[in-house]
């Protein structure tokens, strides 16, 4: 761990910097005591590695495949149903009626 006091810090710091950067540690002293410290800051996310959960994951065959037709159901006709006042099904029937 190198040393600087302040002045050659304030003259030298993209040096330092770079320095700190590639892994160093530098400390800064003001006459001869230790005031501040260089360190790099870790990256808050790192490099993930291609194929890291490899073996504990499995992904079915038919991870894409269509959904069975009552799960779909479940998704759209029970909930737009439920959600509607009991009177506006029975106004809409009664308009479609008419039209024909």
């Amino acid at each position: 761990m190198k040393q600087v006091n302040v002045h050659e810090a304030k003259t030298h710091l993209s040096r330092l910097l770079k320095r700190v950067s590639a892994g160093e540690e530098i400390t800064i002293s003001r006459a001869g005591v230790p005031v501040a410290k260089l360190i790099a800051v870790a990256p808050a996310f790192g490099i993930r590695p291609l194929g890291a959960m490899q073996g504990q994951i499995r992904i079915g065959d038919d991870f894409d495949a269509p959904l069975p037709a009552d799960i779909l159901a479940s998704f759209y006709a029970e909930d737009s149903k439920r959600n509607e006042p009991s009177g506006a099904r029975s106004g809409r029937t009664a308009k479609k009626r008419a039209q024909s």
